[in-house]
């Protein structure tokens, strides 16, 4: 009989540097998740290895160190900075007699502990349920076969087979629940689309800083901390910008490399709204060293997740810990605004952050010069009511001389709702509004 050890907060993690991999896991992010997990690191066991065991993942040798570190650290749980195959997990849990986890273990736990709302729980717990359907072996290998002879003949299912059919069951029941999230999220979505209201989608690599960003930006109170995965939840809210209007902003889970399939599978419904964004900020940490490969991981995420094509607008953020950095934005050769260097911390930029943002949404302003008769003053009230007047001047003939800029969409609304089309408007041309200013 075979059962699972009991897991504690103390760990040895093992890290190997394997000639096969092509993209190493990184030993320093993994400290990292593990902090973030809240268990205590007592020991790192590292090696290398042309490839892993088929067996135990390790060889003979460096599995007789990990019982001894486990042995003089009092450790009760061993974290892999690798992805285990159920049976490499079960073997070594057999010689090691503790609870071993791999890396997507100790992700999953993250994400279940910090799950708050009723939709991320249901995300996390698929994702658990995906893995473990894998992994149920583990725990019933002295049940995995039926026995004949009297006193053994059962119902004809195992406990295994109970348990598989329960996880299906369960797995099915959470997956129709998520199809209406999906659904309603949907609706909002469509209901944005009928409001021309843009979607920008704040995204990175974990722990780059986007909810303490967003929280600039929106005036929330999203939890933020130093630490990998703080937010799991989406949040949304409006804002206000200029030449834009109101606009919905969205926090979302950071990426990691090597993000588990089960968990991109598992907040699909989350990351839609991200693939459904008209902009996405990508919220980057200046000063890691692991810069560019994180951009390249939340690039591949994204691509991933059916988001490659979304216009993006990389905000390098945590100026503040960068000798001699100033805020500033960097223009591509259109001279749009394709950079912006600011710390989310102590504010430094956001001005900066807001017009790039509003640039890059108001792509389609119209900005006029128009002349109205005192016959239309609803049509004048209008335009203030869209908050759309950017200056007025009285004509000497009495009219009334306007200068407006406002989207392109909400400008063909508000005629359509006057009755008007732009043939019947009177423009002004540009001297003659520099003449009435200067009148």
């Amino acid at each position: 009989m075979f059962e699972r050890p009991d897991a504690g907060e103390r760990a040895v993690l093992v890290h190997i540097d394997l000639d096969s991999e092509a993209e190493p896991e990184n030993i320093e992010e993994f400290r990292e998740l593990v902090h973030a997990a809240g268990v205590e690191t007592v020991a790192v066991v590292t090696g290398s290895r042309n490839q892993p065991s088929a067996r135990q993942f390790l060889g003979s040798g460096k599995l007789e160190e990990l019982r001894g570190v486990l042995g003089e650290g009092q450790a009760d749980v061993v974290l892999f900075n690798h992805t285990l195959s159920p049976s490499q997990e079960r073997n070594l849990e057999r010689e090691l007699r503790c609870r071993v986890l791999d890396r997507t273990g100790v992700i999953l736990d993250i994400f279940a502990q910090r799950a708050r709302t009723h939709e991320g729980k249901l995300q996390v717990e698929l994702a658990q349920l995906e893995h473990m359907s894998t992994r149920l072996i583990r725990g019933w290998t002295h049940l995995e076969r039926q026995r004949g002879g009297i006193g053994q003949r059962g119902p004809g299912e195992t406990q295994l087979e109970t348990d598989r059919r329960l996880l299906r069951g369960r797995i099915k029941q959470i997956n129709r629940r998520l199809d209406k999230v999906r659904r309603q999220r949907e609706q909002g979505r469509r209901a944005r689309r009928r409001r021309d209201m843009p979607v920008v989608s704040l995204v990175g690599y974990t722990n780059a800083g986007k909810s303490t960003l967003f929280n600039r930006m929106t005036t929330s109170g999203v939890f933020a901390a130093d630490q990998l995965f703080a937010t799991l939840d989406p949040t949304v809210r409006r804002v206000e910008l200029p030449d834009v209007g109101p606009v919905v902003m969205a926090d979302t889970v950071g990426f990691i490399r090597h993000l588990p399939h089960t968990l991109v599978e598992a907040f699909r419904a989350t990351l839609e709204e991200t693939r459904e964004a008209s902009l996405l900020i990508h919220v980057i940490d200046s000063e890691d060293p692991r810069r560019d490969e994180n951009i390249e991981q939340v690039e591949a995420v994204l691509s991933e997740i059916g988001a490659g094509s979304v216009p993006i607008l990389e905000v390098y953020n945590k100026i503040d810990l960068l000798p001699g950095a100033t805020a500033h934005v960097d223009r591509d050769e259109s001279g749009q605004p394709c950079r912006v260097w600011l710390s989310a911390a102590t504010g430094e930029g956001l001005e900066l952050l807001n017009d790039a943002v509003a640039e890059r949404l108001a792509e389609d302003v119209v900005h006029h010069y128009l002349k109205l008769d005192p016959s239309s003053g609803r049509l004048r009230a209008r335009f203030y009511e869209a908050g759309a007047v950017v200056s007025e001047r009285i004509l000497r003939s009495g009219e009334v001389a306007l200068e407006v800029r406002m989207q392109a969409r909400d400008w063909h609304q508000l005629l359509g709702r006057a009755g008007l089309s732009e043939d019947t408007l009177e423009a002004l041309p540009d001297e003659d509004w520099l003449a009435a200013a200067n009148g």
